[in-house]
């Protein structure tokens, strides 16, 4: 099966490809990313002469379709994904999030290709802290943020093509993933490379603020098991049971590492910030064999602090960037 991973350069995509060489090396895999400073080529360095490698837009219509058009599958991961850029100029996040699918799947159900569409669990919103209630299928979207706003916008593009146009589509929606080569910027990672450093962590707000977790390979094979074993024109939540506060995250992390609970100061909250996000996978697991391999966080995090130590030299440059747009932010 050719199968053409879009965002292949970015955290989950690049996890992706090099989780699909090892457990579908009969997969012919094509790369496509823009490389943007989200990207990094060197997170396919395990994998790089066994892929091809495309750099472009989803958005280029003509690229898309020549694409599509030699592939079986598209894995749609390519999106604009980080809040706090999104809050400060949202345009990238249209038009990466959804003109991008638009392109994708217009080309996909031009040539009867079949596409999986990645997508969050941000765009359902939030629950209160207190609540019992998990996402499921059935939850209404209601975005917060413009990010999340745009991957609703393209959940509902790809449910509206399925239902008008017969496209053939799965589409996902995960909770936070944490684990290798995902960009300093993001929280797990910007405060594991700040304790590298010496830095104490930041925290926003009071830190209550619930994620659930899951390693970014648990995430990639519910992926390929929704490809292989889902239902066309459905949706499935992936998550993992790893309801953490951010508070509590940091506190993990910071014991790992050898540092004090405390050790971490409080910053601004970031506008909009959702208060928890929560899980019901039940769908997922009784369509397919799909079960994590990592359901402890603690676990998943020894193996992620692990690599960052491993791998300065992928985030160091990044770093810098991402910490100077944080101080000018306040954040």
């Amino acid at each position: 099966m050719k199968v053409l991973v879009t965002g292949a350069a970015g955290f989950i995509g690049s996890n992706f490809v090099i989780r699909a060489r090892a457990v579908r090396p009969e997969w012919q895999l094509t790369v496509l990313d823009s490389m943007t400073y989200a990207a990094n080529l060197s997170s396919l360095d395990p994998v790089i002469d066994e892929v091809e490698v495309v750099k472009g837009s989803v958005t280029d219509p003509d690229l898309v379709d020549e694409l599509v058009a030699a592939h079986d599958l598209v894995v749609h991961f390519a999106a604009d994904s980080h809040n706090d850029n999104s809050l400060d100029d949202p345009w990238p996040f249209i038009d990466t999030n959804i003109i991008g699918t638009y392109q994708l799947i217009q080309a996909v159900r031009r040539h009867d290709k079949r596409i999986h569409h990645i997508s969050t669990d941000e765009v359902y919103g939030d629950l209160e802290l207190d609540d019992p209630a998990k996402f499921t299928e059935s939850t209404p979207l209601n975005p917060s943020s413009p990010y999340s706003a745009a991957k609703a916008s393209a959940d509902l593009l790809v449910r509206a093509w399925v239902r008008s146009f017969g496209l053939r589509a799965t589409l996902s929606n995960c909770s936070n993933n944490y684990g290798p080569r995902q960009h300093p910027e993001k929280f797990i990672p910007r405060q594991v490379t700040g304790i590298i450093d010496g830095v104490r962590p930041k925290l926003y707000g009071a830190g209550l603020n619930v994620r659930d977790w899951i390693h970014v390979d648990d995430h990639n094979d519910a992926v390929i098991a929704i490809v292989e074993q889902g239902r066309l024109g459905e949706t499935y939540l992936i998550g993992a049971d790893g309801e953490m506060n951010n508070r509590d995250v940091v506190a993990l992390v910071l014991e790992l590492m050898g540092k004090p609970a405390d050790w971490y100061d409080h910053v601004p909250d970031r506008p909009g910030h959702d208060l928890r996000y929560a899980i019901d996978a039940s769908k997922l697991r009784a369509e397919t064999d799909w079960r994590p391999a990592h359901p402890d966080v603690r676990s998943g995090l020894v193996d992620t602090i692990a690599w960052y130590e491993d791998n300065q030299d992928w985030w160091r440059t990044a770093k810098v960037v991402a910490e100077t747009r944080y101080e000018r932010l306040g954040r």
